[in-house]
């Protein structure tokens, strides 16, 4: 039979599933103006469909970030990064091989609260370079050190080496937080898309292993699970910068096992004693419906979550603060939430 809280937690996402019907059988929803200038941005640069390559090709294919840095030329605004946060590259010893790592640190005397944030790309693609409009945001607005961690990629390091690294990652700024100017008893996790995967495998790993919790999970459209049969997968099958095809690509290399919760959370048999979560979702994301369901589950299993979905936007958005306005908003709310966290 199965557990109490895993019962509960199925009628649940059976609710949220059955709830969100109702938009499954609507027409694709569309993109805010400014959300759609990053879109038509990325397609000016002309990238190969990244479901038709091999890992190799699809790592040199033009980002969203790449069509934010676009926008910002082509309307004449600088691409300088600011300069009030200072970078320092860093090297973190791994269980297979040494980690690297950058320190995004805010102006001030310190010690700082630490947040160890995990890039997207799907385990497969992107690196810490593609996301650092979002590691310079949450350092500046949450006022702490932001540890942005390369982990390994599959095909070449299949699951769970990126669930080890991100672990070790974790720890390693546990013990060594002082010689980053940050505070070990204040330190969150947080990440986007396979990012925000990891960071809550994170979370569920220091719980099983007994070491110190994270204070806070910071979940930007996480993959939780691989049911593609989700309203939000159908609805937003074909949707840019990210669809289904895209995703079955990143399962095939990611080659993790499907039961195993430290692949795919949501199949955990409890989630309770977990950090409490900001989980932040976008419209146009096939990834909407397990973010939201994920939200569901932790707060029946009585874990404190701030869930907020953004619409007009696609995944990706994010970090995009500087040309797209819900951007900047969600990386206040994060920032905020990542404060109070701290604050505790």
């Amino acid at each position: 039979m199965k557990p109490l809280s895993l019962l509960i937690a199925s009628s649940t996402l059976l609710v949220t599933s059955l709830s969100s019907a109702v938009f499954a059988e609507t027409t694709p929803p569309k993109t805010d103006a400014d959300m759609q200038k990053v879109l038509d941005a990325l397609a000016s640069l002309n990238g190969k469909p990244i479901e038709d390559l091999d890992p190799g090709e699809a790592r040199i294919q033009p980002t969203p970030a790449d069509a934010v840095k676009k926008l910002l030329q082509d309307s004449g605004k600088s691409t300088a990064p600011d300069a009030s946060i200072s970078v320092k590259e860093i090297s973190i010893p791994g269980p297979f091989s040494p980690i690297p790592a950058y320190t995004f640190t805010p102006e001030g005397k310190g010690p700082f609260p630490v947040l160890i944030y995990y890039h997207g790309g799907g385990f497969v693609i992107a690196n810490t370079k593609t996301y650092e409009a979002s590691a310079r945001a949450l350092a500046k607005g949450a006022k702490a050190v932001v540890v942005s961690v390369d982990y390994r990629q599959a095909p070449e390091n299949k699951f769970p080496a990126a669930t080890d690294d991100a672990f070790a990652a974790y720890k390693w700024t546990l013990d060594h937080a002082k010689d980053i100017n940050g505070d070990a008893k204040h330190i969150a996790v947080g990440g986007e898309s396979a990012g925000a995967n990891l960071a809550t495998v994170v979370s569920l790993m220091a719980r099983d292993k007994k070491v110190q919790l994270p204070v806070h999970q910071l979940l930007v459209y996480p993959v939780v699970s691989d049911d593609m049969s989700s309203p939000s997968y159908k609805l937003n099958e074909d949707a840019k910068p990210l669809n289904k095809d895209m995703m079955k690509w990143f399962f095939k290399y990611y080659a993790a096992d499907p039961k195993n919760p430290y692949a795919l959370p949501i199949k955990t048999d409890s989630l309770k004693g977990l950090p409490s979560a900001t989980i932040i979702t976008a419209e146009i994301d096939p990834l909407l419906s397990e973010g939201k369901a994920y939200a569901d589950r932790l707060k029946v299993e009585g874990v404190n979550v701030d869930y907020r979905e953004y619409k007009g936007v696609t995944h990706e958005f994010f970090g995009m603060g500087a040309v797209v306005k819900k951007a900047k908003d969600a990386e206040d709310f994060a920032s905020a939430n990542l404060k109070k966290a701290f604050a505790k």
